[in-house]
């Protein structure tokens, strides 16, 4: 798979008041977790937008830090600023080359139903699955083509194609996508609504002796 490099730069201080310069200088605080102690780094964030559209868990990133210590990591996790649209913090975790790791790959789904073309809409209940293999064979993504899908069909994580090297950990029986009609997507609102309406009554109930004198 395509591998991508980062500048790092080395983040001896932690506090709030230097992680707040830092992101007002365009730069995001981030931290590398691996086989050592976790090292605290900044990265630009222009230099991170242009090369990474989204964030994701599957792609092996080559940082070097201060141009010396070179990592290579996965994102682990992330912090977003959804109203400035913009990444807070990173939490990166250094993998081994030889060694087999755990991470997420993104299911994309490709074409359009043929019961979409009849009425019918799609649920795409999974987007993403858990997957176990050596950093070398991790997948961009994995595509499912569901342009022959019906009415009432659907796909699940046992369907998607994949090589022997790769090993999903996401149960097999779990829908990814599912065509349906109108009435019933109607229908499953509704009740997903009824049932959250009787979840607040029932928290709102006092207790059986509550009020009492």
């Amino acid at each position: 798979m395509e591998q991508k490099t980062l500048a790092g730069y080395q983040r001896p201080d932690t506090k709030k008041t230097v992680t707040r310069r830092l992101r007002n200088e365009g730069m995001i605080p981030a931290v590398i977790y691996g086989h050592s102690e976790p090292v605290s780094i900044s990265i630009s964030s222009k230099e991170f937008e242009k090369k990474f559209h989204n964030v994701s868990e599957n792609t092996i990133i080559n940082i070097s830090v201060d141009k010396g210590k070179k990592y290579d990591v996965l994102v682990k996790d992330y912090q977003e600023d959804m109203i400035k649209n913009r990444i807070l913090h990173i939490d990166f975790y250094e993998i081994e080359r030889g060694k087999v790791l755990r991470t997420h790959v993104p299911v994309h789904l490709e074409g359009v139903p043929q019961g979409v073309k009849e009425g019918g809409i799609v649920e795409n209940q999974l987007h993403e699955v858990e997957i176990e293999c050596l950093p070398k064979d991790i997948p961009e993504s994995f595509v499912l083509d569901i342009s022959e899908l019906q009415v009432g069909d659907s796909l699940h994580v046992s369907d998607i194609p994949v090589s022997e090297s790769v090993k999903i950990l996401t149960a097999p029986e779990q829908s990814i996508v599912v065509i349906t009609t109108m009435k019933v997507a109607a229908v499953e609102a509704e009740e997903g609504e009824e049932g959250e309406a009787e979840a607040e009554a029932a928290e709102q109930e006092p207790a059986e002796g509550e009020g009492e004198e």
